[in-house]
């Protein structure tokens, strides 16, 4: 009961200079209305700034007054200076965790510029190497492209040699078949003229032999016909013998 006069007192005080607390740790607006949010962050170079100063950050109040209050509702001397105690360092440990937490907003107008100064160097420094690398990939371009066209070159060269090569090649292949091919025809015109001179010597020995072969029939003919009238004539005379004998006998018996 009497914690809950205590805090009754604290809020009546509070009201009249604008400042309000609760023991859910809420706090009013006109406390707030400085403050801003953030979160920090790193990764950038950043100067801290404060320009709050210390009596700034601690909230007063008239402590005498709110101990006479408590001691009105029935709290002793003592009870009541604990009591006023405690509020005063509950408050002060409330405002440095805001303090920690919150930034005004001149100190996030100074925190903006120094940011907008680190992007100003980060974009001179961007732009130089920006150059920088442009200049640098222009005259690694320039390269390639001296290094390209003496491949070209190359290429060229390589692929004029390949094919006057090719066509000496062919040249010299066409010339091989044509010699060849022209070798086969005298070949083929020699080999047809000795086969025809062979195929007349062939006809003229057998017309020879033919010749040959009749002149020996016909001779081997008159022999035989020779030959036959000799056996005739020897038949006949043979015979006309015998008969003579016979009739010689024949006279000689009778």
């Amino acid at each position: 009961m009497n914690s809950r006069q205590a805090w009754r007192l604290l809020l009546s005080q509070g009201r009249g200079d604008r400042w309000v607390s609760s023991p859910r740790g809420h706090f009013s607006r006109a406390l707030r209305r400085d403050f801003f949010t953030t979160t920090s962050k790193e990764g950038y170079d950043r100067r801290p700034v404060d320009i709050t100063p210390l009596e700034q950050r601690k909230l007063t109040f008239d402590t005498h007054a709110l101990v006479q209050d408590l001691e009105t509702h029935g709290f002793d001397k003592t009870q009541a200076e604990t009591i006023v105690s405690a509020l005063t360092t509950l408050s002060n440990v409330s405002l440095d965790t805001i303090y920690k937490e919150m930034v005004t907003q001149a100190q996030q107008e100074i925190t903006v510029q120094q940011l907008m100064a680190h992007l100003d160097s980060i974009r001179k420094d961007m732009v130089i190497l920006e150059k920088s690398e442009f200049a640098n990939l222009r005259a690694e371009n320039e390269k390639m492209k001296i290094e390209l066209d003496q491949v070209k070159q190359q290429l060229m060269h390589e692929t004029s040699r390949i094919r006057a090569d090719n066509k000496l090649d062919i040249n010299l292949e066409r010339s091989r078949v044509t010699d060849m091919f022209t070798d086969q025809e005298k070949q083929l015109m020699e080999t047809t003229t000795e086969f025809t001179k062979k195929d007349t010597q062939t006809k003229s020995i057998i017309s020879e032999t033919s010749n040959k072969i009749d002149a020996e029939i016909a001779s081997l003919k008159t022999l035989m016909e020779s030959n036959k009238l000799e056996t005739i004539r020897y038949l006949a005379a043979s015979v006309f013998t015998c008969l003579a004998i016979a009739l010689g006998f024949y006279r000689f018996w009778k």
